[in-house]
């Protein structure tokens, strides 16, 4: 019976609704979420809606169960440099990309293969040539001098800032929302700059969206902890980046230690070297710059404060990487290699999800990626690196204690060790996190029992240590 469970979950989660389109009935829950970031300036220089549309197949084959398009709305032009989060009409899209219509079969192509479209909403700014600076110049931020600014201490020059205390303002936003969820069919809005946009709108837009009745995905682009008192779902885990960052890379620390006597002038030396140095006289220092390894057990301190507090059902959003940090560098150049970036990306969702994957990612471009412009990705590259998220983000999918276990952990200096459990799954992860072979110490309970290898599928056995190539992981249960 269960070999035909998943399709018949799959027919019910997706049902024809008016007009042709295809709706979802049901998206996946937080804690269910693998999420794929579409920009879709890394799939054609124009008319890019037809290129993802083309590679909806392989999105879902690499196991995506919900896609993030990132700013698909018209952008403006005055004091603009090309980015999509600069929004001149909140319910017209980027003639770049393609047509409304364009828009509206992909999301249709994405909910047939089972897939639940979420798209980026800029509530924090308009463009400086958005009809609303004309028609409602109140609904703007103004400095003493009665000028409208763009968002204070940003840089963001681009974009002029939004003022949340006008109702009007506030409605008008709503409104073009649910435009898009009740016009095209999203199912929910990944918002941007979400910690810069107040509490109480952010309250009463999603009791909105909510009352139309659709299932909706709520993700933040912040990590204030309100937000979930707002009723999203997700909110952002930098914090957890930046500790893996630490981990991979140590901590720079700047130390002072003593000048060796024989560099401190030869009287001073001969003195010290007869024993002698003068009565009351300090020895000279000298400031030098050091890198400390930071231990991977960290990581466990990283993840239990994020979580702290949060409501049940609840979740962090979990990436090695995304359009802003890819601008700054690649997680193949940032994690040292094709197999350190597969480590680290295993290392912070299976120790709790959701999970993100940057459209780009799976194949292991290397270089940077300025969300401005076109970037060619080159989707054959890497196919071996395709495959290992792919069976990666099987795993996840399959393994509910991975998504929903309690986290026990083990604590080791370079390999991260931790089990999920959930009643009678248990489930054991160990994440060689250096570029070195090492023997990771198997947990007692482990020791002489045969497992399964959750990505082989095969059967294994430990001893007391199991040796770990660099950047191995291990999953089993």
């Amino acid at each position: 019976m269960k070999k035909y469970l998943l399709p018949i979950l799959c027919l019910l989660a997706v049902a024809c609704g008016g007009n042709g389109k295809t709706a979802l009935t049901s998206i996946p829950a937080p804690e269910d979420v693998v999420m794929y970031q579409i920009n879709p300036r890394n799939f054609a220089p124009d008319h890019s809606f037809q290129a993802v549309s083309a590679r909806l197949d392989a999105i879902q084959d690499l196991g995506a169960n919900v896609v993030w398009f990132m700013p698909i709305c018209e952008i403006g032009v005055e004091k603009a440099v090309q980015s999509p989060y600069c929004v001149k009409n909140y319910t017209a899209v980027n003639p770049e990309f393609g047509t409304l219509e364009d828009f509206k079969a992909l999301v249709d192509g994405a909910h047939q293969r089972g897939m639940a479209v979420i798209i980026d909403w800029v509530a924090n700014h308009t463009s400086w040539d958005n009809p609303w600076i004309k028609d409602h110049p109140e609904w703007y931020t103004h400095n003493e001098a009665g000028d409208i600014i763009s968002p204070a201490g940003t840089g963001w020059n681009d974009v002029a800032d939004l003022n949340f205390d006008n109702p009007d303002l506030c409605q008008a936003m709503i409104d073009a929302m649910k435009f898009w969820v009740e016009e095209v069919g999203v199912d929910g809005f990944r918002c941007d700059a979400a910690d810069y946009v107040p509490f109480e709108f952010w309250k009463d837009c999603v009791a909105q969206l909510r009352a139309t009745g659709h299932e909706l995905l709520m993700l933040a682009e912040g990590q204030r902890k309100d937000h979930f008192d707002a009723d999203f779902d997700m909110n952002y885990a930098w914090g957890w980046l930046s500790a893996l960052r630490r981990v991979y890379t140590g901590v720079t620390e700047t130390i002072q230690q003593p000048v060796p006597q024989r560099q401190q002038g030869n009287r001073q030396g001969q003195n010290a070297r007869q024993g002698n140095r003068p009565q009351g006289q300090q020895p000279q220092m000298r400031t030098r710059t050091v890198n400390r390894a930071v231990p991977v057990s960290t990581l466990f301190a990283s993840d239990s404060s994020e979580y702290a507090g949060l409501p049940a059902g609840r979740v962090k959003l979990r990436f090695t990487t995304n359009h802003d940090e890819h601008v700054k560098n690649s997680p193949v150049r940032e994690f040292f290699g094709n197999d350190g970036s597969v480590a680290a990306f295993v290392a912070t969702t299976f120790i709790h999800g959701g999970m993100l994957i940057y459209g780009c990612q799976e194949v292991g471009y290397p270089g940077k990626i300025n969300f401005f412009r076109y970037a060619e990705i080159d989707w054959d590259a890497n196919p071996d690196m395709f495959n290992a998220y792919k069976q990666i983000v099987r795993v996840f999918k399959e393994t509910p204690a991975i998504r929903r276990g309690a986290l026990v952990p083990y604590p080791h200096n370079d390999i991260l060790i931790f089990e999920r459990v959930l009643d009678n799954e248990k489930v054991l992860v160990m994440v060689n996190m250096r570029d070195t072979q090492l023997d990771a110490p198997v947990p007692a309970a482990w020791q002489g029992r045969t497992a399964t290898d959750l990505i082989t599928r095969k059967s294994v056995s430990f001893g007391e240590t199991e040796r770990l190539r660099p950047f191995e992981y291990v999953i089993v249960k």
